[in-house]
């Protein structure tokens, strides 16, 4: 079953969608260029470094919250996470 977005399209079933990849991308990118390992990212998130690979691969979704905990702890702040997934998809 397809839902009808504000604007008329529709959402897909699948949550393999090219936006979600083009969020995990964005995701592993910001990590990486804040200089952060998953190691690292998983101690400061007090979960393990499969959980962040899990994550970054798409296969564990991350809700709101969870993403303003990610950001903070990859130094950024969700407003400016989503600015940037805004341009890439």
């Amino acid at each position: 079953m397809r839902r009808v977005l504000g604007n008329g399209s529709q959402m897909p079933k699948s949550t393999f969608t090219d936006d979600y990849r083009a969020f995990t991308r964005l995701l592993r990118e910001t990590r990486e260029r804040a200089g952060v390992t998953q190691v690292e990212l998983a101690k400061k998130l007090k979960q393990t470094q499969s959980y962040v690979s899990k994550v970054e691969r798409g296969e564990r979704r991350l809700d709101l919250v969870q993403l303003k905990w990610w950001c903070a702890a990859m130094g950024t702040t969700v407003t400016a996470f989503v600015r940037e997934f805004e341009k890439s998809v």
